[in-house]
């Protein structure tokens, strides 16, 4: 038998919005050796998340920009396979930022962490308990404040994080209005996610069926889209609403940036909050976010959905095909065993 190989994703160029999957390229290198104080970590699941199109471009953001030839980064789950540090023995299930390759070399002290979940599918790691879970956990419980029998919207509610959105405010007692495109995800919030009512921001009754769903106003808006979306959002605000601002999926490119309704007097009458964030500012949130949603998980309190592309020749088009809206749920790259 051959030895393994260690097939990575590289960033073969600089998009200049959303990546392609001509701006990557696939190599394969020799697995890894440990070093002092390292690891090899045998990744089993690769995410993809909206948030990548950012890490590869050359636009301010809050983090440095993935090299030109160097592996992308990404969140992975996987299992250690080689170690020289005791306090993370071989066999032990790990996440954290691997990237898009079958095997990386960590330093122990960089691990993600060390998943406890182990009743619990591995891949959940990366979706509902990962940094998808916990941005919504965090959005919409410490920025948008719900109080019971308020009106949640949300954007991109058939996604790995607004459909968790959507659930967790239903837990709390509010009502949640989801917005998705098309009519087999608009179905998804209403049968598969319990979403009170939901519509369809491609049909041609958007602006009214918008209006039906939030005839009582809207309280908090978790916007991950911005654009004509959210501007139709913000005519329904009620007094001191909240909006939490957790991504801009329906803008391909910030520069020049895109013009449209202004939202401050929309503030300004309401009295209504708009906040930001990025939930990597957060670190101390995440384990106790995790714990309440494994419970809600274990309890059959809330569901997820989890779209699988085997094989990491799916990579370089995966960004893409989010932004494409090919998706339902959460987009994971399963890779083989070798």
């Amino acid at each position: 038998m051959s030895p393994p190989i260690n097939r990575q994703v590289l960033l073969a160029s600089r998009p200049e919005g959303i990546p392609q999957a001509a701006h990557f390229r696939i190599v394969e290198t020799p697995v890894p050796v440990p070093g002092p104080g390292q690891i090899v970590v045998r990744n089993t699941w690769l995410s993809v998340e909206p948030a990548m199109r950012g890490w590869v471009s050359a636009v301010a953001n809050y983090s440095e920009p993935v090299a030109i030839g160097a592996v992308m980064r990404s969140f992975a789950a996987g299992y250690i396979v080689a170690s020289n540090d005791p306090a993370w023995p071989v066999g032990t299930a790990v996440a954290g930022l691997f990237g898009w390759q079958d095997y990386a070399l960590v330093d122990a002290a960089t691990i993600g962490r060390r998943v406890e979940e182990t009743d619990l599918p591995l891949s959940t790691a990366l979706g509902v308990l990962g940094l998808n879970g916990v941005t919504a956990h965090y959005g919409l419980l410490q920025l948008g404040q719900p109080r019971p029998g308020e009106t949640v919207v949300i954007s991109t509610a058939a996604g790995a994080v607004g459909s968790c959105v959507g659930q967790i405010a239903r837990l709390k007692g509010c009502r949640a209005v989801g917005i998705a495109g098309g009519p087999a995800k608009r179905e998804l919030c209403r049968n598969s996610f319990g979403f009170d009512a939901a519509v369809d921001y491609k049909a041609g009754d958007f602006v009214p069926a918008l209006a039906e769903a939030c005839a009582g106003g809207v309280d908090i808006y978790f916007d991950n889209t911005a654009g004509a979306i959210s501007d139709a959002v913000m005519t329904h605000l009620n007094p001191g609403a909240r909006i939490v601002i957790c991504g801009t999926a329906s803008v391909a490119s910030w520069v020049p940036p895109p013009q449209g309704p202004r939202v401050e007097r929309h503030l300004l009458v309401k009295r209504a909050r708009m906040q930001g964030f990025v939930i990597f500012d957060h670190p101390e949130y995440h384990a106790p976010a995790r714990a309440e949603i494994a419970g809600w998980l274990r309890d059959d309190e809330l569901t997820y959905l989890e779209e699988v592309l085997d094989g990491i020749e799916h990579a370089p088009d995966a960004i893409a095909g989010l932004y494409r809206g090919d998706n339902l749920g959460k987009r994971l790259i399963r890779l083989a065993e070798t």
